[in-house]
């Protein structure tokens, strides 16, 4: 039986540019980097050198910490480049694709006959374990602990955000399948929540369904949905997995093969004709040079959505867990006494500083411009807590994790959030302070003093 859960708090950015409907194109990328800075807490050992020979599904990256814990390649193809970063950080591994595409034979299983220790094998094995995602702290889950529940969002409500039923309704039976499987390795059950009464999501069996009455974002954020449904306390655990990673999950159990491919939406304000587009994570941004015109001056290449995914810039390339590029203008343009004209037709604001607030349906042009420098913080939680639609306190966590005191951090709430869940505080926050950065900061403290 479905619960119902009613969040009226959040904000929808009126952003234009969203994806219209259709897969425009199919995108086999020439090349694909494997990056293990898309994951939190790996600490990467590298498993291939220059000129070997890949297929799709073979190991490349593993983990220091847990050797079982590995990253496979999305596609087969040869080793073209390993990329490192300062200090000789591993930052990705470039395979060049083949023109025939050949995959490891995991074999096909029944997740229903076998146990949990040999579905958490089949995942290890097969490179699909990190999709599992554990809070707190969003890092890839510990194979040796066994979550309180696992936890999926079937809706998003990010700015320009995939459509999750039209990116999924060919995958059903694979969720269904990864639903089954992943039940087998908590005794808390799987919870999936949905935003819509006639959701395809809701025939979903063997899930404890959770309805969202819901418009606004963050509430599709699944850690505003943990914190609805029952929120984490202190020495808890839960896992987290997208749709995406369902699908990947029930398509090894049912093919026998890794496939990690989706589909993305190509969207924002500097996309001609946004649409959506079939391919693999790892893809170059290049690849999409006829959503932009081929020329990226001036554009932000955005892996995610536009208020906490990552900028990539032209060279880089779509990040494991995305599903959404977004194309914004670079905003580098000064504005004289801005604070001193009201009448602003073409900017939006949260607080009806300008007359475009009369216009509720229109969709704007933004650029990455902040209107602003950082001043003093805002020392008001209601103002951000009215789009935040959480019990925590917002404003005191920040100034906690600023101030590294973990204590306080654990009283207002650490172990519930993420920085995206708190993006929008920062989108509205009129001190233009990077919120989501100082979360992560906290967590990074957290990890090295506690975890």
């Amino acid at each position: 039986m479905s619960k119902k859960i009613v969040l009226k708090k959040g904000l929808n950015i009126p952003i234009a540019g969203e994806a219209e409907l259709r897969v425009s194109k199919a995108i086999a990328p020439s090349v694909v980097a494997v990056c293990p800075t898309d994951f939190k807490g790996l600490l990467p050992r590298l498993l291939v050198r220059e000129g070997d020979s890949v297929l799709c599904g073979s190991p490349v990256v593993a983990d220091k910490k847990n050797a079982d814990i590995i990253l496979c390649s999305p596609v087969s193809g040869t080793v073209k480049e390993i990329v490192r970063g300062e200090k000789r950080k591993l930052l990705a591994v470039l395979i060049e694709a083949d023109n025939e595409q050949k995959c490891v034979n995991f074999e096909a299983k029944d997740p229903e006959t076998m146990t949990a220790e040999e579905v958490r094998q089949a995942l290890l094995q097969s490179g699909l374990w990190p999709w599992l995602i554990q809070r707190p702290y969003g890092i890839i889950a510990d194979p040796q602990v066994k979550p309180r529940a696992i936890y999926v969002s079937a809706f998003n409500t990010a700015p320009l955000g995939a459509d999750a039923e039209f990116c999924n309704a060919e995958q059903l039976k694979a969720i269904q399948v990864g639903v089954n499987a992943l039940s087998k390795l908590t005794d808390g059950g799987v919870h999936v929540s949905v935003n819509c009464k006639h959701s395809e999501f809701n025939r979903i069996a063997g899930a404890e369904i959770h309805r969202f009455k819901a418009k606004k974002h963050p509430a599709g954020n699944v850690g505003v949905q943990i914190c609805n449904i029952r929120p984490i306390l202190k020495g808890e655990t839960v896992w987290t997995i997208s749709l995406n990673g369902l699908a990947s999950i029930g398509k090894l159990f049912t093919k026998g093969v890794y496939d990690v491919s989706r589909k993305v939406a190509v969207c924002g304000p500097m996309a001609i004709e946004p649409a959506y587009i079939q391919t693999v994570p790892g893809m170059q941004m290049k690849e999409i040079a006829p959503f932009y015109g081929g020329y990226g001056e001036g554009i932000r290449f955005i892996s995610g959505d536009a208020l906490s995914g990552a900028n990539v810039g032209e060279e880089g390339y779509l990040g494991f867990f995305s599903d959404q590029i977004t194309l914004i203008r670079e905003g580098v343009e000064k504005e004289l006494l801005g604070w001193a004209r009201p009448v602003r037709y073409k900017q939006f604001s949260t607080d009806h500083c300008y007359f475009s607030w009369l216009m509720p349906w229109r969709k704007y042009e933004m650029d990455t411009n902040l209107h602003g420098g950082p001043r003093a913080f805002l020392m008001n939680d209601g103002y951000y807590g009215k789009v935040l639609p959480m019990d925590i306190f917002p404003v005191y966590l920040a100034k906690a994790c600023l101030a590294n005191d973990i204590d306080k951090m654990e009283k207002f709430g650490i172990y519930e959030v993420l920085p995206e869940d708190l993006a929008v505080c920062e989108f509205i926050d009129p001190s233009k302070n990077n919120i989501q950065d100082m979360i992560a900061n906290g967590i990074d403290l957290m990890l090295k003093e506690m975890a």
